[in-house]
């Protein structure tokens, strides 16, 4: 079986889960023996790990003059004007892509990041996955988010081959309701197209269905999970040098995160005890209004921003916290509270994240119930007894929640599609 991916990040450069989630997909469906994953993304950056897949650039695929990619876009011009008008847009529109776009080596450059253009490198990207399309040889396209949505139905329209596309979120819940119409359209536009809709969480698929009225038949969810600790990451020790007990938020500090309910109960438990601190970790539109806030709340001694972390930072941060919060507003899955699960440190997770439904020693609380939040860290600093229960069962959870596991599922669906 092979499978031709794409994708937007991959570690070591992530910017948030998406990365994290298909790393760890691709090495558990990696070990099925007859599996060979082929993975499309913008920019490589050279010091990613290709011992369990192939890896290739679209920035570093040639797109040349006149190439089928171009012609791809100029024969749907053809069907709606006579010959002569069609000749002459199709040469101004070569001339006019590749003065805008490629560079001396015939390549479409690409930032490799999520630039202020992002809808344009969306668009060239998926004109590169049409000329990969017509190289690569492989069964079944999968398509992780909605930026390489696009760039998945280029590649069925030129192939033939059926479509999967992986929902990691949603612009509902990036944006609290208030959707990008830009945004949403190619969200729809992918699902439309795709043969099978994988989601991350049961919540995830019901927004699919409801929001973006897809066919519940085709809409299948495969929890994510998470890999094993490495010797390295488990050498890691707790390097806090403070008695205080050290509540955890990680991630963006954005409104999909539930930032500010973080800093709210912070502020309900220093209102209880000073033995405690909070750590921000993370970086986003809202930091600068939660240090505002933390101050407002008189707790900028006890509150400590830390910025982004990534790769080893985020697994020192976890070793040295004694409770983790994510007050999510809306989270597809959140993969960080299994992480720090792994790390021995109890969670507080809200009702509206996609975990919620397959972690049980997890104290899940509604993101918008403070004073609930608030209870829940100080029973976890307060009460050792509870602390080590949810510690002890809550590693023993996460360690059977397997990539391995959720790539199987994913193989099966591929089966499915192809009538194995």
């Amino acid at each position: 079986m092979k499978a031709l991916m794409f994708g937007w990040e991959f570690p070591p450069h992530i910017l948030g889960g998406l990365g994290t989630a298909s790393y760890g997909l691709f090495k558990g469906m990696a070990k099925q023996s007859d599996m060979e994953i082929t993975f499309v993304m913008p920019k490589p950056w050279g010091d990613e790990d290709q011992s369990f897949l192939k890896i290739i650039g679209a920035c570093n695929t040639p797109v040349v003059y006149r190439n089928v990619s171009y012609d791809y876009v100029a024969e749907r011009l053809a069907k709606f004007m006579d010959p002569a008008k069609y000749f002459e847009l199709r040469d101004h529109i070569y001339d006019d892509f590749s003065y805008r776009y490629v560079n001396d080596l015939g390549c479409i450059e690409f930032s490799g990041r999520y630039p202020d253009n992002l809808l344009e490198e969306i668009n060239n990207y998926s004109i590169v996955a049409g000329v990969i399309a017509r190289t690569e040889h492989f069964d079944i396209i999968h398509a992780h988010d909605w930026l390489t949505y696009p760039a998945g139905i280029h590649t069925k329209m030129v192939s033939g081959k059926p479509l999967v596309i992986h929902v990691h979120a949603t612009d509902y819940d990036r944006s609290r309701g208030n959707v990008n119409p830009d945004v949403y359209n190619i969200e729809k536009n992918g699902m439309d197209y795709a043969d099978r809709i994988l989601t991350v969480s049961n919540m995830t698929r019901q927004t699919v269905i409801d929001k973006y009225h897809q066919d519940p038949n085709k809409v299948i969810t495969v929890h994510n999970a998470v890999e094993p600790l490495s010797p390295d990451i488990l050498a890691i020790t707790d390097k806090r040098g403070v008695t205080d007990k050290i509540v955890t938020f990680l991630g963006r500090i954005t409104m999909q995160k539930g930032p500010e309910f973080f800093v709210e109960a912070a502020a309900k438990v220093l209102g209880k005890t000073k033995n405690v601190r909070f750590v921000m970790a993370g970086s986003g539109d809202m930091m600068d209004k939660m240090i505002r806030l933390a101050a407002r709340r008189n707790i900028s001694d006890r509150f400590h921003f830390t910025g982004f972390m990534k790769g080893k930072q985020v697994y020192e941060i976890f070793q040295s916290s004694d409770v983790y919060v994510m007050p999510s507003v809306s989270e597809p899955f959140g993969i960080s509270p299994l992480e720090a699960m792994q790390c021995g440190v109890p969670s507080i997770i809200s009702k509206q994240s996609g975990c919620a439904e397959i972690l049980d020693y997890a104290i899940k609380v509604d993101y918008w119930d403070i004073e609930a939040l608030a209870d829940a860290i100080y029973g976890l600093i307060s009460y050792p007894e509870l602390h080590a229960f949810l510690r002890d069962e809550g590693l023993k959870e996460v360690n059977n929640i397997k990539w391995e596991y959720a790539g199987m599922k994913v193989r099966n669906i591929y089966n499915e599609v192809l009538h194995l």
